[in-house]
């Protein structure tokens, strides 16, 4: 809450990219209970003429028109390709990126498939939401702990080889921005563009911002400006 009144000053677009939410399901008369307060912050921003964009996470798949309908927020299902101030922006929440990772891809389609949702929607939702309670209890954010030096190499590695083929099939961007992997860092690109990925909020209350000419990643906390 702190964080979206501090940028609502000054905010023309917020792009959440994806895991705002632990879990989350859309039946056809039933929401989540709680998430409340942030529902309302969000429809605070938006009556406040600040375009939202909601990336569908691998926790929060499941959204669907609700809060398009609610407070006009844009839901993206894959990635998201803009232009700003001359600038371009490839954004995605991250998960199923690049090659291999067959499984977590099949099962990921099965998942976002029209059967499955419906398969799901049959469970009482109280059922339903301790089910995936208990499947957020064994993420890898749930038992997270900070890494250092060996995380970035690996991150490294995995954008440039990522970048290659994004390149290829849709040309160059001046910033790639995702946030499915749970560290903040940011990677410079052969043909000078960035890659950026944004962290998360339970461990680095970490977030990018675009102030026209660049984009920086932050630290609520801190404010402080990592280059």
């Amino acid at each position: 809450m702190a964080w979206l009144d501090f940028i609502k000053i000054d905010a023309k677009e917020v792009f959440l990219l994806g895991d705002v939410f632990d879990f989350w399901f859309e039946y056809a008369t039933v929401i989540p209970k709680g998430f409340i307060r942030l529902q309302g912050k969000l429809a605070e921003l938006s009556d406040l003429g600040i375009k939202l964009y909601f990336f569908k996470g691998n926790h929060d798949m499941w959204v669907f028109d609700y809060f398009k309908k609610e407070f006009g927020m844009e839901v993206i299902s894959d990635e998201l390709i803009i232009e700003r101030n001359g600038k371009r922006f490839f954004l995605h929440h991250g998960d199923g990126l690049g090659s291999g990772d067959t499984t977590y891809k099949l099962l990921k389609n099965f998942f976002r498939s029209n059967f499955c949702q419906w398969l799901f929607a049959r469970i009482h939702p109280n059922l339903g939401m301790g089910i995936a309670n208990y499947w957020s209890g064994k993420s890898r954010l749930a038992n997270y702990k900070k890494e250092g030096n060996q995380q970035v190499e690996l991150e490294e590695a995995w954008v440039k080889a990522f970048y290659t083929d994004l390149k290829q099939k849709h040309g160059g961007f001046d910033y790639v921005i995702i946030g499915h992997r749970h560290f903040p860092i940011s990677v410079g690109l052969n043909d000078g563009s960035t890659y950026f990925n944004l962290g998360e909020w339970v461990n680095y209350t970490s977030y990018a911002v675009f102030d026209g000419e660049k984009v920086f990643l932050l630290n609520f906390d801190e404010q402080n400006i990592e280059a």
